[in-house]
């Protein structure tokens, strides 16, 4: 059965006004330039060396295409998740525990309402969402939030049916908690994904602190992993953990710090997925079931303080290596595959939402390693929180000072 969930991803292909007065546009040679010199130009926070070449600063690209990052609005508050409805318009997550639809010329929804208490404190709040597949009959959401509780709070997943208004969420539920929960407000993950097979892919962060760290190690803990769980919350069939004595089913992957970025590569049905290190150490991964990715024991990254983290390694056996790597850090956020024909020359590329970088990423992904790095809309200075394509074939992303951007050929 493990294998059978690799065969079936690999096999399946898979936005300064309200009125969009302003815009942002970017315009750049006739050819695609290639190997320009690594867009990061800063110190690195450490003297660590990469586990081999091309895993960190690699050459800079640049688009040859003229494209044009227009804000639609900026009336969202604190918008974390975006995700496209089947008739082009966008579903977006607000921290504070709303949910909002937004056309694609930035006229935003009342606040749709029926939604869980979430606990906003700190990085907590409405997180990531998905909405079904079949939503055109069923309607139905699927979203992560940072559920409040007596003994603290966690990560949890809800699902809910839009209702026929758009006014309110029906019968919303909690189908999944990764416990224990714990009185911190960092470090949730909170990223969302329906896999081919129509499970559920969801991010959790093992809750930043030195006495929860240990747990992203722990097969026992629902904390610093990527889990697999289906539609209505149990662990999905096939998980590469099914029937381990001591080991949790639901999980799909370990040894994450927080993991804020989840994307299914479009050709190859792979799981990407992206995390934020400490000082230095973001990490890019492809993720494989059942592997363990290091967190807290290997990490090209520093402790806030200078010191080492843990023992100061970078590389350990059996622990897996970032595919590229951050240093300093660009705290890496939501991200998608490019899968349209408007710009060819990003068909295929990964974009992920940078918030301390300010900019949205595009990289340039061949034979599973990064070859160039482009950051688009850095001027903007903005905190990229999460990216996805529209329908339209256009890069829809959401800041946390309130914009929607809607990214395209000009």
């Amino acid at each position: 059965m493990k294998n059978s969930i690799l065969i079936i991803l690999a096999s399946t292909s898979l936005a300064l006004t309200a009125c969009g007065q302003s815009t942002s546009t970017n315009s750049v040679a006739s050819t695609q330039s290639t190997g320009l010199p690594p867009v990061e130009t800063k110190d690195p926070n450490s003297a660590y060396k990469p586990a081999f070449a091309g895993q960190t600063r690699v050459a800079g690209v640049k688009s040859a295409t003229n494209y044009e990052g227009q804000v639609l609005t900026e009336a969202l508050t604190s918008p974390w998740g975006i995700t496209s409805l089947p008739d082009g318009r966008l579903l977006i997550t607000e921290k504070a525990g709303t949910m909002r639809i937004a056309t694609a010329e930035g006229k935003v929804s009342e606040p749709i309402t029926g939604l869980p208490k979430v606990d906003p404190d700190g990085q907590g709040g409405l997180l990531g969402v998905r909405v079904d597949p079949d939503f055109g009959t069923n309607r139905m959401v699927y979203w992560v939030f940072s559920e409040p509780s007596p003994n603290g709070n966690l990560t949890a997943v809800a699902k809910g049916k839009l209702s026929a208004d758009e006014k309110k969420v029906e019968g919303a539920t909690v189908i999944y908690r990764a416990t224990p929960a714990y009185k911190g407000n960092l470090h949730y993950g909170g990223r969302i994904l329906i896999d081919p097979t129509g499970n559920l892919l969801i991010s959790t962060g093992e809750r930043s602190d030195l006495v929860t760290r240990p747990q992203a190690q722990s097969l026992n803990s629902g904390l610093g992993k990527v889990i697999r769980i289906t539609k209505e919350g149990k662990p999905a069939p096939g998980n590469p953990f099914e029937g381990q004595a001591g080991a949790r089913p639901e999980l799909y992957s370990y040894g994450h710090r927080n993991v804020q970025s989840l994307a299914l590569h479009p050709v190859t049905g792979d799981l990407w997925e992206a995390e934020f290190g400490p000082r230095g150490g973001d990490e890019l991964n492809l993720i494989k079931p059942g592997k363990n990715y290091g967190w807290p024991t290997i990490t090209y990254g520093i402790e806030y303080s200078g010191k080492k983290v843990g023992e100061g390694i970078q590389q350990k056996e059996g622990l897996e290596q970032p595919v590229y790597y951050w240093d300093p850090v660009v705290s890496p956020s939501g991200m998608t595959f490019y899968t349209s024909d408007a710009i060819p020359e990003w068909k295929n590329n990964l974009f992920i939402g940078s918030l301390s970088g300010m900019h949205i990423a595009r990289l340039v992904i061949e034979n599973n390693k990064v070859v160039g790095e482009e950051r688009l809309l850095a001027g903007d200075y903005q905190r990229f929180r999460d990216v996805t394509q529209g329908k339209d074939g256009a890069l829809y992303a959401v800041t946390d000072q309130g914009r929607l951007y809607r990214v395209y050929k000009k």
